[in-house]
Formats: C-alpha cells, structure tokens, sequence
C-alpha cells in the first residue's frame, strides 16, 4: 500500500474518531468553564469527581480495546458472524462493571470523594455531583461499547455523529441547569452532573435508533446473556486482562495524580484540572490516530499482510512524533488566551500558566507511546508488554518520586506537577525496543 492511500485509509477512520474524542473532552471543558464562574470550589470538586467517571473509563476502555484486538481482524477475514459475538462478550462486561459503579456513585459518594481530597467543601459538593451522575456509568457502559465496534465494522462516521451530537446537547443542559436559563433551576454542579446523565441517554436512544434501521452491526441480545462459545472467550479474555491490567495499573497511576494534588490545595486542583482538560482536548487526534492505527493494522494481519503491516508501521510511528510535536505548539499558542478567559485567583493562575508549558512538551511522549502501546502493539495481539511497561512506569518510579516530593520533600507544587509528566518519557527506549522485535506482527484470528 502506498503512502498517500495509507495515510488517506488511516485519516478517514481517524478524523471521525479524533472528532469524537475531542467533542468528549469538550463535556470536561464546559463543566470547568461554566462552574469556574460559579465559584473555584465547584470547580476542583467536580474535577476530583469525575475521576470516578476516569476510573470507570479504564475498565469500558480495555473490554473495547480487546474487543478491537479480535474484531479487528475478522472483520479484515470477513467473517462478520464472529465479530457480532465479540461484540455481544463486551457488552456483557462493560454493562456489569457499570452497574458497580452506578451503585457505589448512588449509595457511597463522600467515601469515595475522601479518597481524592480531604478538604470538607470538597467533599460535600462532590458527593452531590456523584450522587447525581451515577446513572450515567452504565449508560456509558452500553454507548462506549457500541461506538467501539462502530468503529472496527466502518461506522466510524456515524458513531463520530452520535457522540458529538450528544455532546452538543451536554453543553447546552449543562449552560441551562448550571445557570438556570428560562425556566429552568440554577442547580450549580447538581446541574453538569444531571446533564451528564441526559446526554448519555441521549446517545444510547440514538443507537437503539440507528442499530433498528440496520445502520450498524447489531447487538443479539441472546448472544449477550446465553453466547456459549468457550474458544473465543478465551481468545477475548486472554488479549483483554492485560489492557484490563496495564488500563488500571495506567489509569490508577494517573488518578494518584489527582490524589497528590488533591492534598496541595485548592488552586493546585484547580490549574491541574485546566490543564488536564486542555491536553486532553489537544491529545484527541493523537487518540483518534492510535485508534486508526490498530484498526488499519489488525486489518492488514488479518489478511496474512505480515510485511506490509510492519512497514505501516514505521510510517504511523514517524507521524505519531509530527502529530505530537504539533500538539505542544498548538498548546503553548492556546496559553495566553486560556489564562485570560479562565477565572481563577492569583496563585492558581501562576499554576496553570506553566502547567501548560509542561502539558505541551508532555503530549509529544504521549503521541508516540499511544499509537506504539495503544494502536500497534495490541493490533497483533501483543497486549502484555503494554501492561508492564505502563505498571513499572507509574507505580514503581514516577508516583513514588511524586508523593516523596509532595509529602516528604515539600516541594513546591510546580515541581511535583513536573515530576508527573516524567511518565511518558521514562518509557520510550523499552517501547522502542520491544517495538522493533517484531513480535506483535502476528495474525491472532483461528
């Protein structure tokens, strides 16, 4: 394949997929806009909850990133039948683990926010938020799944056109509920945590919609609670437990951030939180771009293209490092306005102003490691090294180095945000070194 038809092939399912991932961060960045007016204590309690939505994410996220594994490839072999089942085996998990979470949101919302910060306000609002979120987990549980394989079965357009849509109607209950507009209460936080919920709703009738009118792949319900196939089971537990692992060994190491800063005060949460969300929204091509990556490449090994799939990707890696590095001036160009229109006071002000020039030099290792870890690696069923890479990475150097900094050195809190950015660049000679073995160019379909 050549050069501009793979890199058109990869732009056209990744565009829709950048777009949704950036309109998704656009939820965040509207809660921290809108609440920032309210008052600065909305603001960091609403961040520190959504960390639960975060957690959450890491489990929907591995059972859709091992369904991509296998349905990837026989989609790329043709056999739809197989891919309708992998479907069905991840819903059946990312519903139960949402229903879990919808419960603890509901019952134990000040347990949980106890965890994140120990400032009463905090808590308070933030238990409000959870309690009022909580059915939005396993809600998430059934859209995220389906967009998952809306994207594998070339439905990413669509999928990109719900998700958007609904971010779109998020924004506006979000600015009516916040604000009370017209008719409707000022509910404050109580307000972007229902309009959460709505837009979820929204998404998930949407689908039901579009999958009745055979628009995309369907769910079978019958498959969903009697799929007795042991063989691929097996095959889907066995890419999918160490995402699961390397998710949650990545996504706890990452929430342990919001923990730190959590414990240095109400402006270090509250510039972090901007930050975070200003990567995030900036990330969203590099997301989409690892997402089209294991996709084109789990095509290609499902074809027995061995070599020409080894040779896509070297040619995604040198991208993922241009896309990266345009990403970092894009932020650092972004900085100045943000610090204008952001409401903040003084010190959390000073925070984030560098805070940025950290996430834009972050995001080039986060590029990089994303569509090598994210995309390429589990194309081929290399799901493992990903797992030990990110554990080692966060648990056994930068977390540490980072509550020994907080806690036991004192640092100045600037400082402990740079030692958390270190993460993404303490691992690229072992991600390129496993990445140019080879072992992940391999056809995993039976």
């Amino acid at each position: 394949m050549k050069d501009k038809s793979i890199y058109k092939k990869l732009f056209t399912i990744v565009a829709p997929i950048a777009v949704q991932y950036f309109m998704m961060s656009l939820v965040s960045a509207s809660d921290a806009f809108m609440l920032g007016f309210m008052d600065q204590d909305s603001l960091s309690a609403s961040s520190l909850a959504g960390q639960v939505a975060f957690v959450y994410s890491l489990f929907f996220m591995a059972f859709i990133s091992g369904c991509n594994v296998l349905a990837a490839q026989y989609w790329g072999k043709n056999d739809h039948t197989t891919v309708e089942k992998v479907l069905a085996l991840t819903m059946r998990y990312s519903l139960l683990v949402g229903a879990v979470f919808t419960l603890g949101a509901l019952f134990f919302p000040e347990h949980i926010m106890r965890f994140f910060t120990n400032e009463p306000e905090l808590i308070r609002l933030g238990g409000v938020y959870l309690r009022t979120v909580a059915l939005s987990y396993v809600l998430a549980g059934f859209s995220q799944a389906y967009f998952g394989i809306m994207k594998v079965c070339d439905c990413a357009r669509l999928s990109s056109l719900i998700g958007s849509l609904s971010v779109v109607f998020n924004i506006v209950v979000n600015w009516l509920l916040i604000f009370g507009i017209g008719p409707f209460p000022k509910m404050g936080i109580s307000g972007a945590a229902l309009a959460t919920v709505l837009a979820r709703a929204f998404e998930c009738v949407f689908i039901l919609v579009v999958m009745l009118r055979g628009k995309c792949p369907p769910l079978r319900v019958g498959m969903l609670f009697h799929l007795n196939e042991a063989v691929l089971h097996k095959d889907y537990i066995k890419y999918t437990l160490p995402l699961l692992l390397n998710q949650l060994g990545w996504g706890g190491g990452v929430t342990m951030y919001s923990v730190i800063m959590g414990r240095l005060g109400s402006d270090a949460v509250a510039a972090n939180s901007i930050a975070s969300i200003v990567r995030s929204m900036i990330a969203s091509l590099c997301w989409g771009i690892a997402a089209g990556v294991g996709i084109i490449i789990g095509g290609m090994l499902g074809r027995n293209e061995i070599e020409e799939a080894k040779k896509a990707g070297g040619k995604f890696v040198r991208l993922s490092i241009l896309i990266g590095a345009g990403s970092g001036v894009v932020i650092l160009a972004l900085t100045p306005f943000i610090l204008k229109v952001i409401t903040l006071n003084e010190q959390a002000q000073y925070y984030l102003k560098y805070m940025m020039f950290m996430a834009a030099y972050y995001i080039i290792g986060n590029a990089l490691n994303s569509t090598v870890i994210g995309g390429i690696f589990p194309a081929g069923g290399d799901t493992k090294f990903g797992m030990i890479c990110d554990i080692v990475t966060l648990w056994c150097v930068v977390v540490p180095m980072g509550m020994i900094g907080a806690f036991w050195l004192k640092l100045p809190v600037l400082a402990v945000a740079f030692i958390l950015t270190l993460d993404e660049f303490v691992k690229i000679p072992a991600v390129y070194k496993h990445y140019m073995k080879y072992k992940w160019a391999k056809n995993i379909t039976r």
